[in-house]
C-alpha cells in the first residue's frame, strides 16, 4: 500500500510510515471551508512515526483533503479534534485537593471495617460509631486543604451526629429513616458550606459527584504512600491478614478456656458469619467509598454560592399588587368565618353544613395544608417579580406579603384545630401526626419569611435548613409511637374507644403506653410487639434504648399466654362497632 506519501508496507514486517517534514501542496480543489491551516514545515529530517491503520482518520481525527483512488491525490493533513465540553460543575469546583493525609486514609480504613463488622444487624447505636471515623477523615482532609471548620459547618456537623442518636433511642423505622436523610444532607452542608438558597438545595449533588473522585484520589494517596510500589500495599494487606488470623486463633483459644470470657467475647465481637459474607464485603465497600467520597468533598467543594440565579423581571404595581391584594381579601374572609367557629359556632356550622364534627374536621385539613403549601409559593414568585423602583415598592411589598403571611398563619392554626378535632373523632395514627408536624414546620417557615422581610433575607437559607433539621430531630425524639399510643390509651379511658388493630402494629416505643391498658385488652395490644422482640435478637450495637426498654417491662410483667386470635379477635371487634 503505497498512498499520499506513506511509503512503507505492511507486508514487509513495516508497521509505520514516515510522513514528510514538510506536506506536500494541497490542490485548490481539496480545500474545502473550514480547514485548518498546516503547521509551519518542522526542520530537515525530523519525521513522525504513525501507525498505517490509524492513517484513516477515525473518531478522534479528522481530514483536511480528499485522497484519490490509487494513491493519487493531495497528501491528508489530519487536526485534533475540537475540545470536549467542558462540565458546568468545572467552573464550580474549588482547586484540586491536596494529596490524602496518611491520618485520612486511616480514618476511612476504619470507617470501612466498622461498616463491615457493625452495620449488618440493624441501625442504632452503630450508626454513630460509624460516623465519628467518617467526620475524622474528612476533618483530616480539609485541614490539609487548608480549610478551617466555620461556625455553621460546626452547626451542620453537629446537627447531623445527633440525627443520628435517633435509631439509637427509638425502635421505630419510620422516624429513624427521616433522622437518617437529614443527617446526610446536615452532612453534605457542613462539607460544602454555602450560604445561599443552591448551596442548601444543590449540596448532596456534590456528594455524588465525589462517589468517583473520592476512591480514585484516595487510591493515588495509597500508592503515594507505599512508593508507587504493588508490593509494599500486598505488604500491608499481609500484615492485615495476618493480624486477623492471629486475633481469630488465640480469641477462640481464650473463650474455649474461659466461658465468663466466651460470653463477654460474644457480646462485644460482631457477627462475622461465613454466610454474611457478600453482605459484609458490600458494607465494607459502601463505608470505604463513602469516607472517601466525604474526605474527597472537604478538601475539594463544589463551589454551590457560585450559581447565580437570574433576578425576575420587576412588573408594574398594578400588574404584581392587584392579584395579590384580591388573594389577601378572599383570606380574610376565610378567616373571619373560622374565627367565629373557635368562638363556638361549631353547632351552627354543622347544622348548616350537614356533616358530622368529625367530617367536618377531616374535610378541611387536607384543603387547608394545601392552601399553606400554595401560599409559601405565591410568597416566592411574588418576592421574583415584586417591583424594585424605590422606597414605595418596598414598603408596598412589605405590607401586602406581610399582610399575606399573618393570614396564612391563621390558616395554619385552624388547619391544626381541624386535626385536633378528627384525632378527637377517630383517634391519632402516624400519618396524622406526620402532617401536623408537616403543617406547624410550614407556619414556622412563614413566621422566618416575615422576619426576612424586617431584618434581611441573607440568613434564610440556612436558617430554613437548620429549622428542617431541627424538626426531625424533634420528631424523632418525641417518639411519635409513643405519642399515638398514649393519646389514643387516654382517649380510650375517656370513651372507652380503641382502635386495637392498629395498636397491635406500633413499635416497641408504644409499650410503656399499651403497658397501661387493663386485661385481656393489654396482652392483646402487646401480643404481636412481644412476638417480634422475642425473634429479634440483636446485638448491643444495633438495638435502640426504645427496644431495651419495651424488654424490660415485658420481663416484669409478660403477655398472658392465653392472648391469642381467638379471644383478641372478638375483643377488636367488639371496640371497632362500639
Amino acid at each position: 500500500m503505497a498512498c499520499c506519501g506513506l511509503s512503507q508496507d505492511r507486508q514487509g514486517g513495516g508497521s509505520v510510515s514516515d510522513i514528510p517534514s514538510t506536506p506536500e501542496p494541497r490542490d485548490q480543489g481539496a480545500t474545502r471551508p473550514g480547514d485548518a491551516e498546516p503547521d509551519a514545515p518542522r526542520s530537515a529530517g525530523s519525521s513522525v512515526k504513525v501507525d498505517i491503520e490509524d492513517a484513516v482518520p477515525g473518531p478522534g481525527l479528522r481530514s483536511t483533503a480528499k485522497g484519490g483512488p490509487g494513491g493519487s491525490g493531495p497528501t491528508p493533513y489530519w487536526v485534533p479534534p475540537p475540545p470536549a465540553p467542558v462540565s458546568w460543575l468545572a467552573g464550580l469546583q474549588a482547586a484540586a485537593p491536596a494529596p490524602v493525609r496518611t491520618a485520612t486514609l486511616w480514618a476511612v480504613l476504619a470507617t470501612g471495617l466498622l461498616s463491615m463488622l457493625l452495620l449488618s444487624d440493624g441501625l442504632a447505636l452503630n450508626l454513630v460509631l460509624v460516623a465519628i471515623p467518617a467526620a475524622l477523615a474528612a476533618y483530616f482532609a480539609a485541614q490539609a486543604a487548608g480549610r478551617r471548620p466555620r461556625a455553621w459547618a460546626l452547626v451542620w456537623g453537629i446537627g447531623g451526629i445527633a440525627l443520628l442518636a435517633v435509631p439509637a433511642l427509638r425502635d421505630a423505622t419510620w422516624p429513624s429513616f427521616l433522622a437518617v436523610l437529614g443527617a446526610l444532607a446536615m452532612g453534605s452542608m457542613a462539607l460544602h458550606g454555602g450560604r445561599t438558597w443552591p448551596a442548601v438545595l444543590l449540596g448532596p449533588i456534590g456528594i455524588l459527584n465525589a462517589l468517583a473522585t473520592g476512591p480514585m484520589w484516595g487510591w493515588r494517596g495509597l500508592r503515594e504512600r507505599s512508593g508507587g510500589s504493588r508490593g509494599n500495599v500486598g505488604a500491608g494487606l499481609r500484615a492485615l491478614v495476618v493480624t486477623a488470623v492471629l486475633l481469630l486463633v488465640f480469641g477462640a483459644l481464650f473463650a474455649g478456656a474461659d466461658a465468663a470470657f466466651a460470653d463477654l467475647l460474644g457480646d462485644l465481637v460482631p457477627d462475622t458469619s461465613v454466610a454474611g459474607g457478600p453482605l459484609h464485603f458490600l458494607l465494607l465497600a459502601l463505608g470505604l467509598v463513602g469516607a472517601l467520597a466525604a474526605a474527597h468533598t472537604a478538601a475539594a467543594p463544589i463551589q454551590w454560592d457560585r450559581v447565580e440565579v437570574p433576578a425576575g423581571r420587576p412588573r408594574g404595581r398594578v400588574e404584581w399588587a392587584l392579584p395579590l391584594v384580591v388573594l389577601t381579601g378572599l383570606f380574610a374572609a376565610f378567616n373571619a368565618v373560622q374565627l367565629v367557629v373557635l368562638f363556638g359556632g361549631y353547632d351552627a356550622v354543622l347544622k348548616k353544613t350537614g356533616q358530622t364534627y368529625a367530617e367536618y374536621a377531616r374535610q378541611g385539613f387536607w384543603q387547608l395544608l394545601l392552601v399553606t403549601l400554595l401560599t409559601l409559593l405565591v410568597i416566592v414568585f411574588a418576592l421574583r417579580w415584586a417591583p424594585r423602583d424605590g422606597g414605595r415598592d418596598r414598603k408596598l411589598v412589605r405590607g401586602v406579603l406581610g399582610t399575606l403571611c399573618v393570614l396564612a398563619l391563621v390558616v395554619v392554626a385552624s388547619a391544626v384545630r381541624r386535626m385536633d378535632m378528627y384525632v378527637e373523632a377517630y383517634g391519632l395514627t402516624r400519618l396524622r401526626v406526620s402532617v401536623v408536624a408537616m403543617e406547624l414546620w410550614l407556619g414556622l417557615v412563614i413566621v422566618l419569611i416575615m422576619a426576612a422581610g424586617v431584618w434581611g433575607a441573607r440568613w434564610l437559607p440556612r436558617v430554613v435548613a437548620a429549622s428542617a433539621a431541627a424538626g426531625v430531630l424533634v420528631f424523632g425524639l418525641v417518639s411519635p409511637d409513643a405519642l399515638i399510643a398514649e393519646r389514643n390509651v387516654q382517649r380510650y379511658e375517656d370513651t372507652a374507644d380503641f382502635d386495637l388493630d392498629y395498636a397491635r402494629n406500633l413499635s416497641a416505643d408504644a409499650v410503656p403506653a399499651l403497658d397501661r391498658l387493663e386485661e385481656p385488652l393489654r396482652s392483646c395490644a402487646l401480643r404481636t410487639i412481644a412476638a417480634g422482640l422475642e425473634e429479634n435478637d440483636t446485638p448491643w450495637y444495633a438495638t435502640s434504648w426504645g427496644e431495651v426498654r419495651a424488654r424490660d417491662i415485658l420481663r416484669d410483667r409478660p403477655v398472658s399466654k392465653d392472648a391469642d386470635w381467638s379471644s383478641c379477635g372478638p375483643l377488636a371487634d367488639e371496640l371497632m362497632y362500639r
